[in-house]
């Protein structure tokens, strides 16, 4: 079956897929699996696909768009699984912005039901050169076991309390502020749902380079992926020989995302050299950073986020919880430069970020 795809979510980003394509009936049920659905709804919010480049287009009902089958398990959002079986016809629901569809289970009333969706194949892809032999298309990489990380300069690596804490905002802030010191610096996100915004934010800050879990195959990370996924990331960017890796870990650091398997990976943390969290609240703040500090042996440098907004809650981080807070929105220098001194450059470090 031959199909004209009205639009093709970012998550397929890596295939490079044409509008016209071909649908198989046979659905590989799995994460990982490209596959083309028809909208069967309208929506007034969260009604937005993100396409290849990261542009964010309308749905609207009656478009065939091409996403990848996944899991979700958003606060804010949407919850949803990738079924164990699926055929053409079935329903299914599109679980983010970036083109992941499963099952929902579960959503967050201010995002509304989901966009409804009927699955109409499996998108077919033909790898071999002038093969007419199609194979069922997915983002996924193959298993070549956990691998060994080389060469990786410092990180940067920014979490927070639970997702629209801040995240994005303070690793942009310290992005640019890094850039202008005249470091390279290459961004990246460890674990989430597949979106290109937020290292888009990075890169359009200034980044070299950017990756995020997706270019290392995986549409959403869990704990049993998430070492695996960051690890092939932060491999991927440091080819490119950057100064430094701004990380961005997705959602929170209690949530189902992987970011406590990563935190407790000793080749990751090794490398973890500037340490920022992000709260919205005290609560947030006092237990994050509690759990930073006694379940993963970290020292964290500054507490950024909404909870930093004005005086009262600056006030209680440094008073009660003994840590430097910086505002990345007020005051994005402050926060870069804490970054810079951590880093070993500027005044305390003494060195040269040029060098």
């Amino acid at each position: 079956m031959r199909i004209r795809a009205d639009k093709i979510s970012s998550v397929t980003r890596g295939l490079s897929l044409d509008s016209q394509l071909s649908l198989g009936s046979e659905i590989h049920c799995r994460e990982g699996s490209v596959v083309a659905c028809r909208v069967l709804n309208d929506k007034s919010t969260y009604r937005q696909l993100e396409d290849i480049h990261g542009r964010m287009t309308s749905v609207k009902r009656g478009d065939v768009i091409v996403g990848v089958l996944g899991n979700r398990q958003a606060l804010h959002g949407y919850e949803g699984h990738v079924p164990d079986s699926l055929e053409v016809g079935d329903r299914l629901q599109l679980l983010n912005l970036g083109g992941v569809i499963g099952v929902c289970t579960s959503a967050n009333p201010e995002v509304g039901p989901p966009f409804e969706l009927e699955l109409l194949g499996q998108v077919q892809s033909y790898p071999g050169f002038q093969s007419r032999r199609p194979v069922a298309a997915e983002i996924s990489l193959p298993d070549a076991g956990l691998p060994e990380l080389s060469n990786i300069p410092p990180i940067v690596l920014i979490c927070g309390s639970c997702m629209n804490s801040g995240k994005t905002v303070a690793a942009s802030a310290i992005v640019s502020e890094l850039c202008r010191a005249g470091m390279q610096v290459a961004g990246a996100k460890l674990t989430g749902v597949s979106l290109l915004r937020d290292v888009l934010s990075m890169k359009d800050y200034g980044a070299a380079n950017v990756m995020d879990f997706t270019d290392a195959g995986f549409p959403s990370t869990v704990p049993g992926n998430a070492v695996m996924a960051a690890r092939r990331v932060v491999n991927g960017l440091s080819q490119f020989k950057p100064q430094v890796i701004v990380v961005e870990m997705g959602d929170g650091i209690f949530g189902t995302y992987g970011v406590q398997q990563i935190l407790d990976d000793s080749s990751i943390a090794g490398c973890i050299k500037v340490l920022v969290y992000c709260a919205n609240d005290p609560a947030g703040a006092f237990g994050g950073a509690r759990q930073l500090q006694e379940r993963h042996g970290l020292a964290l440098n500054v507490v950024s986020g909404p909870v930093t907004d004005n005086q009262v809650g600056r006030r209680y981080i440094e008073d009660e919880l003994g840590l430097p807070a910086i505002n990345a929105r007020m005051d994005a220098a402050a926060l870069g430069g804490l970054a810079l001194q951590a880093l070993g450059y500027g005044p305390a470090g003494g060195g040269d970020a040029t060098d």
